[in-house]
């Protein structure tokens, strides 16, 4: 798969590795999330680049040593007691300016816990001569190293590199999809570049699923645990937590329930989970996040949001091989699953931007209820945005599937408009975001092709 997006990260880290003066560069994100190949992308050949392993700290010290020695020959036939030595070697070999990238640096760390301490007196000195870039998939630990009063190495990195999902148009670049199966494909692998990868190997989206997924010996079959073990140490919590949610249940008071423990007990991995990107804490459009009593915990990610939807109620038939349970799940529940994350995608292309002349701050959703016609309802709209000037509300709904009625669906929005407090003294902008062109559209709806092309 051709290389798409992170052209600004790319001539961030060229202008820090081209400085005349040593930079010292963090590198994290997610497993998967593509540190690895931006790093690579900006590498030279003079340059050494050293991924750890799981081994003890001899061992480890003795492999960087090896990969060194293909640079500066020879470096390798000495043996070094520490990270000091070894670090404070290179530093005599170096002649012109080189970057060092420790990759998989919490490995390291597991084993060599006073290797921050040691790359900070590098750094102190003055006298370090190459660059160096740490890099890791440990959320927590790669935060914590530069931005934790406690780490030796607080304050003294030259950039922090946070690599998040990739763009959704980027997907449709890569994989050559139109712009609905852009939407179907992104509500599975989201902007994880290396599932697009895996993706890219199959002539379908099922066909992916079925290799990578949906089967005991798919790469992706026990994913979220690979993801948890680099940053959490009670996986099975976590796990339970991501399941319960997954399987539709976003209250607070309903997941503790659930769990069979006191919602206070729960504050924690939640906010844990919220941390790392796994989940999201959504509130209505209007309110207030720490007065409102409304919030909902909902997965944040596309992969994970599909692997709890669809794997774990079926691994027992995934185990057996028994295909006709996924297929009837699939047919049943993944236009739902679509609907959502397009709902999502939608927001996300409202937010910030102009449509119509007018430019929306953030869209959210909103639930409550509505005095109509005279009687209370409940009422939930997919997407509420108030323009930047405060003069207009842009209130949207969101459908992905087929044979939708413009007129009716536009009625309904402007039926509950006159009656919606948020709406009061504000024109109304009613839009609606269809997978297919409805019937009797009154000039205000929006097709994936035109969302995409907001995401841009």
């Amino acid at each position: 798969m051709e290389f798409v997006d992170r052209k600004v990260e790319i001539e961030r880290l060229k202008g820090l590795l081209s400085a005349s003066k040593p930079s010292f560069v963090i590198v994290r994100g997610r497993r998967r999330i593509g540190k690895s190949a931006l790093i690579g992308r900006v590498l030279t050949d003079k340059d050494i680049y050293f991924e750890a392993d799981r081994t003890d700290a001899i061992e480890q010290i003795r492999l960087c040593a090896e990969v060194i020695s293909l640079r500066f020959p020879g470096f390798a036939e000495a043996e070094y007691k520490d990270w000091r030595a070894l670090l404070t070697a290179l530093n005599y070999r170096v002649t012109d300016r080189i970057t060092l990238c420790l990759d998989e640096f919490p490995y390291l760390v597991e084993n060599s816990p006073s290797l921050p301490s040691i790359i900070q007196g590098l750094l102190d000195s003055g006298e370090l001569k190459y660059h160096l870039i740490l890099c890791g998939s440990s959320q927590t630990m790669m935060y914590n190293l530069t931005h934790d009063e406690q780490s030796p190495l607080f304050g003294r990195g030259d950039s922090d590199f946070n690599m998040r999902p990739i763009k959704l148009p980027f997907l449709q670049e890569a994989l050559g999809l139109n712009a609905e199966q852009t939407i179907e494909d992104y509500a599975v692998w989201g902007g994880v570049p290396r599932y697009w990868k895996l993706r890219e190997t199959s002539a379908s989206l099922r066909d992916a699923l079925d290799v990578h997924v949906f089967s005991t010996l798919g790469i992706l079959y026990e994913e979220p645990q690979r993801l948890f073990k680099d940053d959490i140490k009670d996986t099975v919590k976590v796990s339970t937590i991501m399941s319960i949610v997954g399987s539709g249940v976003h209250r607070l008071s309903e997941i503790a329930s659930r769990c069979g423990e006191p919602a206070t007990n729960l504050s924690r991995p939640l906010a844990k989970l919220v941390d790392l990107g796994y989940l999201e804490k959504e509130i209505p459009f209007g309110e207030s996040p720490k007065n409102s009593k409304k919030s909902l915990y909902r997965i944040a990610d596309p992969f994970l949001s599909f692997y709890y939807k669809f794997v774990v109620p079926n691994r027992s038939f995934i185990e057996l091989e028994r295909r006709g349970p996924i297929d009837m799940s699939m047919e049943t529940d993944f236009p739902s699953h679509v609907g959502y994350w397009w709902e999502r995608l939608c927001r996300d292309a409202v937010s910030g931007n102009t449509i119509d002349g007018i430019t929306y701050g953030e869209a959210r959703r909103w639930w409550g209820k509505v005095m109509v016609d005279d009687e209370w309802e409940d009422v939930e709209l997919d997407i509420v945005a108030e323009s930047l000037d405060h003069k207009t509300l842009l209130i949207g709904e969101c459908k992905w599937s087929s044979g939708e009625n413009g007129r009716l669906l536009t009625h309904s929005l402007e039926r509950i408009a006159t009656a919606l407090p948020l709406a009061q003294g504000k024109a109304v902008k009613t839009v609606l975001f269809t997978k297919l062109p409805p019937e009797e559209d009154q000039g205000n709806s929006m097709r994936p092709g035109e969302v995409i092309g907001l995401l841009k």
